[in-house]
């Protein structure tokens, strides 16, 4: 019987207790390998650059340098690890922006621990993650439907194609050879991407668009 490597992780965060939280978290999972941890963005970048984790999972705001500036240092290299970050913050702009510099996940401090996990799930699987629990931006000038669509990833368009021919979750997780929980969570991106509600909502959408 062969087993799956664990994934590893480090985390930055100046406040101990949340890295304590995170730590106990991931030590309870057998998936997962906590390689490190630190409290500031000067030494989260030595430690990715000297570790190369799979994952680091950034704090927004600490000391000598912010999770920003964390993530554009580690993109001027080579280096490959995946960059989730884990905030309080709900500006969606400097979502964006941290998506920009080259960010692969957003999380918040708020929500449930299983979003960290969902995250890490959703990124292994080639998608960028942004907790379900922000709101998709209501000002007027978000992108157009088309647009909409064609911000989903690849793996999320061949759920979403899947989804509106009525395919069940477990059924969609065996022909991509994900697990069902999965693809719920690129359900719930779907979703949030393009303003729709439900199935019956992704459904009408896809009829509409026949994105065929």
């Amino acid at each position: 019987m062969t087993t799956t490597a664990p994934k590893t992780l480090v985390l930055a965060d100046d406040h101990g207790i949340v890295r304590e939280g995170i730590s106990a978290f991931c030590r309870a999972r057998p998936d997962l390998e906590i390689v490190g941890e630190c409290g500031d963005g000067q030494a989260a970048v030595e430690m990715i650059l000297d570790l190369v984790p799979q994952f680091a999972v950034l704090d927004l705001n600490m000391p000598k340098m912010g999770g920003l500036e964390v993530i554009q240092r580690i993109r001027q290299t080579s280096c490959p690890t995946k960059l989730i970050v884990l905030s309080i913050c709900r500006d969606q702009n400097i979502v964006r922006e941290l998506f920009r510099c080259g960010a692969d996940g957003y999380v918040l401090k708020d929500g449930p621990a299983r979003h960290l996990f969902d995250a890490i799930s959703y990124i292994v699987d080639g998608g960028r993650y942004v907790t379900p629990l922000l709101s998709p931006a209501d000002d007027g000038k978000g992108p157009s439907a088309t647009d909409k669509l064609a911000n989903l990833s690849k793996r999320e368009h061949e759920v979403f194609v899947y989804l509106a021919e009525g395919r069940r979750p477990r059924d969609i997780a065996r022909l991509l050879d994900i697990s069902p929980k999965t693809v719920d969570t690129y359900r719930s991106s779907i979703l949030r991407k393009l303003s729709v509600d439900g199935i019956a909502g992704l459904v009408r959408f896809a009829v509409e668009r026949n994105p065929h």
